[in-house]
């Protein structure tokens, strides 16, 4: 399905591996919840935030309602204007359009601008295998091709790296003098990509939304790198996924309104560049060619299923900068394209729930990705829906499925119950000795592993609840 070799199998391992990596530990702290912090503060410009949410998810439903009727309109009107609309079923489709093209107008240099289904078709390692050289112009996509590293963070790529880990891989790609002054570093960085937006011969984006009703791209960045890739190389390139397409630009003002104050608490985005069409007689600036490619890569098996809310996603990374898992492990531990609580949900349902047992079990269920989504995806739930799976089509560990058939069991007998959860109650009481803190949890080794749990009353809820009525 897709061409990122997905490591979400070791999902254990890999966040075992990032909760020991002290240098992470360290830059996750320093990012400290900013954007949450910046969230907060700019939400009350929009008088009802619950009930623009509200609508932002009927919106978004209703696109999903009849998808393919506004993927068809988007075609025509997209082709009317000039463009071309291509199709890719998977990831490596999408590489191989992206190539196609390439020779058919004699591409050297890619001049890329941030793009997470690029990161799904693995589009980069198939341009270089091909003699085509690919850049990636976001700063943060830039910093991390040159440390040969997935993006962690959907809108901050690099948010696992510190000033001095860019700096020394600066020092090492341009040969210049070490510095960890931010403002040189960025000037830095614009100074080497600024030849390579003049010599591209493409230009490839992603797509943050796409109008049906007049066959426009919407892209939401915050540096100018968008508008570099999308008018200076002669062609342009736009692959997105098919669920992003929205009816109108009345949508779009709505889900433009909550986007950026969800994603890093700005009122608005430093760039919003809507894209239509190929250059035209007068135009100062352009392509001469446009190509959409609209990509499936598992999505279609989400419409009319248990987890078609997740087609709402506007890739916003709220849930991820909320999310207390996430913000102590970062990106890379979920092993693909996406991480946190959108990742724990996506990933199972694009590449096979059997590919990514542990994601669905990467959450604290505190609940607070849903409470964040600006488009109302009740994470937490869908969550809990990919968990059943497991156990209805027997994918959970022999001892978890033996430990549910004995605790139904027993439940299914109240006396028995009642004289088993006496025994365990004073057993663990037994265990937290003077601390009162158990150090071993008898059959839950992994849960006490790396924490104390504190140890029960001694007494079953029934028994204290008992004593309190009889007082009473």
């Amino acid at each position: 399905m897709t061409g990122v070799q997905p490591q979400s199998l070791h999902f254990k391992e890999r966040a075992a591996a990032e909760l020991a990596n002290t240098q992470l530990q360290s830059n996750m702290r320093r990012f400290g919840g900013r954007f949450v912090a910046a969230r907060a503060k700019v939400l009350h410009e929009l008088g009802d935030f619950e009930g623009m949410r509200t609508a932002a998810a009927a919106a978004r439903d209703r696109a999903l309602a009849d998808l393919d009727v506004w993927i068809e309109r988007f075609e025509r009107e997209a082709t009317r204007r000039g463009a071309t609309v291509l199709f890719a079923e998977t990831g490596a489709e999408v590489a191989d359009l992206v190539l196609e093209l390439c020779r058919r107008h004699g591409v050297r240099k890619v001049a890329k601008s941030k793009s997470m289904l690029s990161e799904e078709a693995s589009l980069n390692q198939r341009l270089a295998s091909a003699g085509v050289q690919p850049v990636e112009t976001d700063l943060g996509e830039y910093i991390l091709q040159l440390a040969h590293e997935p993006p962690s963070h959907i809108i901050a790529p690099a948010i696992h790296k510190s000033t001095e880990q860019i700096a020394d891989l600066f020092v090492k790609a341009h040969g210049r003098a070490r510095t960890l002054d931010i403002p040189q570093l960025t000037r830095e960085a614009r100074e080497v990509l600024r030849g390579h937006f003049l010599t591209a011969d493409m230009g490839i984006s992603g797509g943050n939304f796409l109008i049906a009703e007049t066959g426009s791209l919407a892209l939401v960045t915050n540096e100018g790198n968008g508008r570099m890739v999308t008018t200076l190389p002669r062609v342009h390139v736009c692959i997105t996924g098919i669920e992003k397409v929205l009816p109108t630009l009345e949508d779009l003002s709505l889900l433009m309104r909550l986007l950026p104050r969800s994603a890093t608490g700005q009122s608005i985005s430093n760039y919003f560049t809507m894209v239509t069409g190929t250059r035209q007689p007068g135009d100062r600036d352009g392509p001469d060619h446009m190509y959409f490619i609209l990509v499936d890569n598992g999505r279609t098996n989400l419409v009319g299923g248990d987890m078609q809310e997740m087609l709402r996603c506007i890739r916003c990374g709220a849930c991820m900068n909320h999310c207390p898992v996430y913000q102590t492990i970062g990106g890379h531990a979920y092993g693909w394209v996406y991480p946190g609580p959108m990742g724990s949900v996506l990933t199972p349902t694009f590449i096979g729930l059997e590919n990514a047992l542990d994601l669905p079990h990467a959450s604290t269920l505190c609940g607070e990705c849903g409470v964040v989504c600006p488009v109302k995806i009740p994470l937490p739930e869908l969550l809990r829906k990919l968990r059943e799976q497991q156990v209805d089509r027997g994918l959970r560990p022999k001892s978890e499925m033996l430990g549910i058939r004995v605790w139904s069991w027993l439940a299914l007998r109240p006396r028995l119950y009642a004289l088993a959860t006496r025994i365990a109650a004073r057993y663990l009481r037994f265990q937290g000795g003077g601390r009162r803190m158990i150090r071993h949890l008898p059959f839950g080794a992994a849960w006490t592993r790396g924490r104390d749990m504190p140890a029960p009353a001694g007494k079953t809820f029934r028994e204290l609840f008992a004593k309190k009525n009889g007082a009473g």
